[in-house]
């Protein structure tokens, strides 16, 4: 007599990785999401790999998180994934500051991020 199950956010052919807190904004984020979207997992995982962009590495992570959730949790075929998704959101502001001249105080907001990785298994496989 406990509850039901939540639905799955994903189709049977999908696997999905959440990354949260990331010290980036998601602006900068968002220009490395678009390098990935729409690409063959392998592909993504070079441009990735190679990209000069700081934050590089940790969508790198995510991306291969959302690859094991798709092998191991749905036992999808890694060969046929590609990135369906990829999507950023906006997470907490800290706010910092600095004493400006004539007492007054320059703001200073340290954004964080978040972003959703969702891959998909297509017909055919390399």
């Amino acid at each position: 007599m406990g509850k039901d199950n939540n639905p799955r956010r994903a189709a049977d052919n999908e696997a999905m990785a959440i990354l949260r807190m990331l010290r980036t904004s998601p602006q900068k984020l968002n220009l490395v999401a678009g390098l990935i979207r729409g690409k063959k997992v392998d592909k993504a995982l070079a441009d990735l790999t190679f990209s000069k962009r700081r934050i590089a590495g940790d969508v790198k992570k995510c991306l291969q998180s959302a690859i094991a959730n798709a092998e191991n949790n749905h036992n999808l075929d890694v060969d046929s994934l590609i990135v369906a998704e990829a999507w950023v959101g906006k997470n907490l502001v800290m706010k910092r500051g600095r004493p400006r001249a004539r007492g007054r105080f320059g703001k200073i907001m340290k954004p964080f991020s978040e972003i959703t990785i969702k891959v998909r298994q297509t017909g055919e496989s390399a």
